[in-house]
């Protein structure tokens, strides 16, 4: 089965400017990449045919060819296919991300070459407190990490020398080489990618433009933060490789556990414990509050294990708001022990006095349901 030509499968014409070309196929890659066509084996055809086109058409000296042999150039200089356009579905979508989003990593994946490398991101795990996840705070850390090197101010090169244009790719970081239709471009073994050289390299850092230092930083942490909230400190990260840019510093905020209230969102639960008598004859307690005060709770007679009263602005710390969260305070009915002769006495005399519906209505429900499960059986 013949191909389809190239040009046929971009949709564009012969005459189309370079431009062209690599819009028509970001368009129609987006469009059937696999990832948006789970399953689809045709739309991951005509993806891998997408790719082999376009790997031709981009290229100068690949297009001369196809336009003066059409596929036969190809296939005469591989001994049987043309290897890279179309293998493999990867390298594909990565020309994608770099056609739209640009060199994002200070070099690219192609060619780079035009001073240092920038440096890498880092990473700082950080708790804090409930309380000041609620109130905010500063806090410094501490971070080991590669900083520029004093003795050269980050070039890399004695006394502060400018490193020089690489001689072997011109400052490009990538030579090529011919080999028939086909151009092969690799690493510059000269520079090592970075477009330059140093002739005589810092005794402190060897060349590299960075050095190993613990340095300190002021985290500010906002007033609301959540577990897992991530910071970002632009440019705080390691230094950049001879004078490279800095990366950044992320710091993950983990709040640790509180022995009183539990959160959830910008609400706060806490449990109560209660005499049963309180319970049973109704009155009033004091709860803490995470702002550091007290609260009061009024508590009607008959209240039960579980029932909760709701403080409403008493939560926690609303992430860029004024506003708070609320309070829930679950009630524990408490069961007296070690009682005396005497308290057992009142309580025997309060169960002959009376255990009827009125005074119990759960268990006198649950045993009454009870009863009928018996004489279901029965029948």
């Amino acid at each position: 089965m013949s191909k389809e030509d190239y040009y046929t499968v971009l949709g564009v014409d012969r005459g189309a400017s370079k431009d062209e070309i690599r819009k028509a196929y970001r368009k129609q890659a987006m469009r059937y990449h696999p990832d948006r066509n789970p399953g689809d084996t045709d739309a991951e055809h005509r993806f891998k045919e997408l790719n082999e086109a376009h790997e031709v058409l981009k290229d100068e000296q690949k297009r001369a060819a196809y336009d003066r042999f059409g596929h036969a150039a190809f296939d005469q200089a591989s001994g049987g296919g043309f290897h890279g356009a179309g293998g493999g579905m990867g390298g594909g979508f990565a020309d994608i991300f770099e056609e739209m989003f640009g060199d994002f990593t200070g070099g690219g994946r192609r060619g780079g070459g035009q001073g240092g490398g920038r440096g890498s991101d880092l990473r700082y795990n950080m708790q804090v407190t409930l309380e000041d996840a609620f109130n905010g705070t500063k806090s410094t850390i501490r971070v080991a990490t590669g900083v520029a090197c004093d003795d050269c101010s980050g070039s890399g090169g004695k006394d502060g020398a400018k490193p020089a244009t690489c001689s072997t790719c011109q400052g490009a970081g990538r030579v090529r080489s011919q080999s028939g239709f086909f151009t092969v471009e690799r690493t510059c073994p000269g520079c090592g990618g970075t477009g330059q050289t140093i002739k005589d390299p810092c005794g402190t850092c060897r060349g590299s433009g960075r050095t190993q230092k613990e340095k300190s930083l002021q985290v500010t942490v906002p007033a609301g933060i959540e577990d897992g909230t991530r910071i970002r400190l632009s440019g705080e990260g390691e230094a950049g490789l001879r004078g490279g840019p800095p990366g950044d510093l992320y710091i993950f905020v983990s709040i640790a556990p509180h022995r009183l209230f539990q959160r959830d969102g910008a609400d706060i639960y806490c449990r109560m414990p209660i005499p049963m008598t309180t319970a049973a004859l109704g009155g009033s307690a004091e709860v803490p509050t995470i702002d550091g005060g007290r609260a009061r709770i009024s508590m009607p007679a008959g209240t039960q294990t579980g029932k909760q009263f709701r403080l409403r602005g008493k939560g926690m710390s609303v992430l860029r708001s004024h506003s708070r969260g609320d309070m829930f305070v679950e009630a524990m009915v408490e069961v007296p022990i070690d009682l005396t002769d005497e308290q057992k006495k009142l309580l025997r005399e309060f169960q002959e006095a009376g255990n009827n519906e009125t005074h119990n209505p759960q268990s006198h429900g649950f045993f009454a349901k009870v009863k009928e499960l018996w004489e279901d059986l029965r029948e």
